[in-house]
């Protein structure tokens, strides 16, 4: 069945909720994709326990090693109490793993499915490093690899997540709230405001971006207060990830601040304590959903992301890597000159170590402005394969990319019982995904910097 009409915002929400898998196009994977809708009253069951246990770990910091869903939840909540304690790694840069210090610290081992590549290369390393399984705890779903390895290797805890859940509506699950947790927010709290979203308005929300992105105004401009400007990369990778296919979609634009134009769509958002994150992690979920639904594609699919792991795959397994062209950085705005057009968007996508998140983004606003407003987005990269990555593929051919890899390699840092290091993974990743662009026929250009400031 193709969608084709919306119902009323109360039969919408209704048929939601009993988890009517016709709101969306045959073949979808909703059956098995709703438990996000009732997870935060089990989770409010369990916050106590949650709690409990996180206040039993005394180690000075946390290492969460996750991708995707898994680690940008966790990531917004950190920032938005300011915890120094958790530190969210999800990334193959080997500079940014070499830079994690392991003295007293405990490591969260996230993956919905317990294979995910990154997440098992990071595993691998930290355990070499630290090889004590009561420093670990993992959170998977029931039956995977990364289950039997907890139990095998003696892991302090296993948390066994709902599998009805998709990793980018994970975050009121455990794959949230056990780093809430760590990082002493009230568990219990963020579910309590999770519980009383105001759904009517969720659904509106959802119905208003996809009747936008319809009728030309598909960039999904979403301010966020600046105090919570992490909860950008969350709702990035939701509706991205969610709406970007069928060459259709709402493109997700996370600012601190107003942008305008006539293809945006702007949300404002009004946040002042972090306990409310509970209420707009949920509210979105909803909207996106329903944004699907009146957009007529799967939500809860990512069909494209997978190109990228398997050109990624194909590219590992034919060592050494081949020595790709990259073209001089201060002709960035020069290219985009030549190929962007009205109804465009950019993508800045930066193999780079984390530390230049404060010159990316000024990097993301000069080419904004240097070309009239147009929306621009970054990402780090290999986080966005999991996210905006099926935007890049799958949605409207509208993306211009823009590829920075490092100009000078980091010093080598292993991958135990792999054939190469993170040094090798990240570099085939970058290739994986430039292949993969190329192939949907989407404009993007490899660029190499050894500062940020190159890029002109």
């Amino acid at each position: 069945m193709t969608v084709t009409s919306d119902a009323g915002t109360a039969e919408l929400l209704a048929r939601l909720r009993a988890g009517d898998a016709g709101l969306w196009p045959e073949g979808n994977v909703s059956p098995n994709r709703l438990g996000w809708i009732t997870v935060p009253e089990r989770m409010r069951s369990e916050a106590g326990d949650i709690g409990a246990w996180a206040a039993g770990i005394d180690a000075s910091k946390v290492v969460l090693l996750g991708m995707g869903g898994s680690s940008l939840g966790p990531e917004v909540l950190r920032a938005a109490v300011g915890s120094d304690r958790l530190v969210v790694l999800d990334t193959t840069e080997p500079e940014t793993i070499a830079a994690v210090d392991t003295d007293d610290a405990f490591f969260l081992v996230s993956s919905k499915s317990g294979t995910t590549l990154e997440v098992m290369a990071l595993l691998a390393h930290f355990r070499e490093r630290v090889p004590d399984g009561s420093r670990y705890a993992a959170i998977t779903d029931p039956g995977t690899p990364l289950a039997d390895m907890a139990a095998d290797f003696g892991f302090n805890r296993l948390f066994v997540n709902p599998p009805d859940i998709g990793g980018r509506y994970s975050v009121l699950s455990y794959f949230g709230l056990v780093p809430a947790a760590l990082c002493g927010i009230d568990v219990a709290g963020l579910c309590d405001r999770a519980l009383a979203t105001e759904a009517t308005a969720a659904v509106e929300l959802g119905l208003a971006a996809a009747h936008a992105a319809k009728d030309g105004r598909d960039k999904l401009t979403v301010v966020v207060p600046e105090p919570f400007a992490a909860f950008g990369l969350w709702v990035e990778q939701l509706v991205a990830e969610s709406t970007g296919k069928r060459g259709t979609g709402c493109v997700p634009v996370p600012t601190t601040e107003v942008e305008m134009g006539d293809d945006r769509h702007l949300v404002a958002l009004e946040l002042s304590d972090p306990l409310e994150l509970g209420a707009e992690f949920y509210k979105w979920e909803i909207a996106v959903a329903v944004a699907g639904h009146a957009l007529g594609v799967d939500p809860f699919d990512e069909p494209d992301v997978a190109v990228a792991k398997a050109n990624t795959a194909k590219v590992l397994s034919s060592l050494p890597l081949p020595e790709l062209e990259s073209a001089d950085p201060a002709g960035v705005t020069a290219w985009l000159e030549e190929q962007v057009r009205p109804g465009d968007y950019v993508a800045v996508l930066a193999y780079l170590p984390y530390k230049h998140g404060d010159a990316l983004e000024r990097v993301r606003h000069s080419l904004r402005d240097g070309l009239g407003g147009i929306a621009v987005t970054a990402g780090y990269g290999p986080r966005y394969l999991h996210s905006t990555g099926q935007m890049h593929k799958g949605g409207p051919n509208t993306v211009v990319v823009v590829q920075l890899v490092p100009r000078t390699s980091a010093p080598s840092v292993p991958i135990p019982s792999h054939p190469y290091d993170f040094n090798t993974l990240i570099e085939a990743q970058a290739m994986g995904d430039l292949q993969s662009l190329g192939e949907r026929g989407r404009r993007v250009r490899r660029f190499a910097v050894d500062d940020l400031k190159e890029v002109r």
